[in-house]
């Protein structure tokens, strides 16, 4: 036979032999998102979590294929949307706003969580420096954020003489919150009125209720159900003009008075770094959880101006972002 046709015999061959036999391609990892809000919600977090990915070496479609979970404020939505995840399967979950669902759907794949609560009394994590298990995370919670924000709501409207905390009384997070609020408003001589709110009925008639109180603001506690609510919230303070303080700096861009907390943003890209870790080879159990660093204060002027309220010069000066 001559060596050209025995080539092109060869050739031909290779073509017909059994796939296994040839080059394996590695299989791209894969990486599930779950979202308790919309798209559009999330679309800045999945921003800052790609990014945070990124320094780990992964983007998205070239060496990791992500798969986007959103419940758009539905929360009985996610366990469902869990449990897809992880019949995949997905290598690790990223689970933001609430993470319950995602850590009862599996116990062996990783949680990444991102979080506005206290992991520990959530009962996410055991410890805050050795998570164990599968779960670990990043938090934008700070205990005592109460008496910031009621000071600077304070200076804000200085007529102030009944505060209102908007919580979920049944959160483990809530008791903290009102023990912080309540000691603040009786050192600066204000009355607190706690308000329990677990649904959007219940919301409308706390702030009818506060509304009906003389000289009355309102602070909202940090709970994942209030993360999904913004155009209520904002709306009904709107409707009764009531000054309001929150915790995220997205309501305030939305149209809300004020907020102080940790930047949320940088949870979510801290959680793209831990995901991209864990792909990586590392396990969760020797991931601490991620407190928050930096706190901003965010301040909307055309609101304060809607509610007749001057701000200080002084108060704007302290801010991290003044919006005109």
């Amino acid at each position: 036979m001559r060596r050209r046709e025995f080539i092109t015999l060869l050739c031909g061959a290779a073509a017909t032999w059994p796939f296994p036999a040839r080059a394996q391609q590695p299989t791209m990892p894969k990486l599930g998102f779950l979202s308790s809000r919309t798209p559009k919600q999330a679309e800045h977090l999945v921003v800052a979590f790609l990014e945070g990915l990124k320094q780990t070496g992964f983007v998205d479609g070239q060496n990791v294929a992500i798969e986007y979970r959103y419940a758009g404020g539905q929360y009985d939505q996610l366990r469902s949307l869990a449990d897809g995840l992880v019949s995949l399967p997905v290598s690790v979950i990223v689970a933001g706003g609430t993470s319950n669902p995602a850590i009862a759907a599996t116990k062996t794949i990783p949680i990444v969580f991102t979080s506005g609560i206290d992991p520990v009394l959530a009962g996410l994590v055991g410890s805050l420096n050795h998570p164990e298990g599968n779960v670990t995370g990043a938090t934008f919670y700070s205990g005592a954020l109460g008496a910031k924000q009621m000071g600077f709501l304070r200076e804000l409207a200085p007529k102030t003489t009944t505060f209102g905390l908007l919580v979920d009384s049944n959160s483990p997070i809530a008791a903290p919150q009102i023990r912080d609020a309540q000691s603040t408003a009786q050192s600066i001589g204000c009355g607190l009125q706690v308000l329990n709110a677990v649904t959007e009925g219940e919301i409308d008639a706390a702030f009818a209720a506060l509304a009906k109180l003389p000289n009355a603001a309102l602070l909202v506690g940090v709970d994942p159900y209030f993360d999904s609510r913004p155009d209520q919230l904002i709306g009904l303070a709107a409707r009764y003009a009531l000054p309001a303080a929150y915790y995220l700096r997205e309501f305030v861009l939305a149209g809300g008075l004020i907020s102080y907390g940790a930047s949320i943003t940088d949870v979510y890209r801290q959680a793209g770094v831990y995901a991209g870790r864990i792909l990586n080879g590392e396990k969760p159990a020797d991931l601490p959880v991620q407190l928050p660093t930096r706190f901003e204060l965010v301040i909307n002027l055309k609101t304060a101006k809607t509610l007749g309220l001057t701000v200080p010069l002084a108060l704007q000066a302290t801010a991290d972002e003044v919006i005109e």
